[in-house]
């Protein structure tokens, strides 16, 4: 009866440290935001637009093998619209082939939350993914800009990558532009130029940045290209998406 009782004595004990550990674990677990577009329309070309695949699954793939908990938030809630150029099999790569096969994320893009619901103190730090969508809602998205201020106010690393800086347009802290005198990078003009739509988006997004003071730098076209000043990550194009993931994950450790 002894040996029985001492058994049962351990295994409650290794159980409880197990459930211990386990609540230990989750509450050190890191947890991200990330911030997709609602808009699926192309300016008035008739074309369809949304976020860019790749910029979404790089980055969301490299945080959560690293065992990053994520969040996805979107204007309108619900299912976020994707650029149908970079579903096309020519733009695949192994990150967007798992995106693709991953019935989880489906079905938990399916279900995002409503922007205007979330608050930053949840989360360890925000990443928004680019493509032309966010050119024409979360550039004027009032829950979007003061997300990114709370964020960033507080102490937070806040990381967009190719159109995704664009965001960053109307968001001011203590008065003056986020991006007043901080190094800065995202979708050129001249990448803008080369995929045709300089005269379709509303504005260009290295000049906007500009204009509000920011330190643009930049890499040759399609290259992968990451700038990090401080809490604030900016990645220029879709090949630069993982190494947006990689300067955010430095900052989160």
């Amino acid at each position: 009866m002894k040996k029985i009782a001492l058994f049962a004595i351990t295994a409650f004990t290794a159980v409880s440290i197990s459930a211990e550990a386990q609540k230990s674990n989750k509450k050190s677990m890191k947890k991200v935001l990330f911030v997709v577009t609602s808009n699926d329309k192309l300016g008035n070309t008739g074309e369809k637009t949304g976020f860019w695949s790749e910029e979404f699954a790089a980055p969301y793939y490299e945080l959560l093998d690293q065992g990053v908990e994520i969040t996805i938030a979107s204007p309108l809630g619900g299912q976020p619209p994707i650029d149908p150029k970079s579903a096309d099999p020519a733009s695949a790569t192994e990150d967007t082939k798992r995106f693709d096969a991953d019935k989880v994320l489906q079905e938990k893009l399916k279900n995002t939350l409503k922007l205007s619901t979330v608050n930053q103190k949840d989360y360890d730090a925000v990443f928004y993914p680019g493509g032309h969508g966010p050119l024409w809602d979360l550039v004027e998205d009032k829950s979007s800009i003061a997300l990114i201020e709370s964020f960033y106010t507080h102490k937070k690393p806040v990381a967009f990558v190719c159109h995704a800086p664009a965001v960053l347009k109307n968001v001011k802290v203590n008065g003056e532009y986020l991006v007043k005198g901080k190094k800065v990078t995202g979708f050129t003009n001249s990448e803008e130029e080369a995929v045709g739509l300089t005269k379709v988006v509303p504005f260009l997004l290295e000049d906007a940045l500009s204009s509000n003071g920011a330190i643009f730098s930049k890499g040759e076209n399609w290259q992968p290209y990451a700038v990090a000043d401080g809490l604030l990550i900016t990645g220029q194009n879709p090949a630069s998406s993982k190494l947006v993931a990689a300067k955010l994950l430095q900052e989160l450790k």
